[in-house]
């Protein structure tokens, strides 16, 4: 394998789990948050959605693929299904 596809694949793997944890901690944090302030949820959960969409933007730019993916959908799941709760 070629040294150059091994350091995408790590990279990828790095901001993959450095961008996911924060999304889906805020997310899920958005829930309990909503029920005290429903300001400081939604904003919780709007934070959420932009750092999961941020995320995968830049695992599609490590490959050099185009940022207008269908894996965005993918991204904005957590905030998705927390969103059920919160509204």
């Amino acid at each position: 394998m070629n040294i150059e596809t091994v350091q995408r694949w790590v990279a990828s793997v790095i901001l993959l789990h450095v961008g996911s944890v924060p999304a889906i901690t805020l997310a899920v944090y958005a829930i309990g948050s909503a029920k005290a302030d429903f300001g400081k949820g939604v904003g919780l959960w709007a934070m959420s959605g932009v750092i999961g969409l941020l995320t995968v933007a830049g695992v599609l730019a490590i490959f050099r693929r185009s940022p207008l993916s269908l894996w965005l959908i993918a991204s904005i799941l957590p905030t998705a299904i927390t969103g059920f709760y919160i509204f």
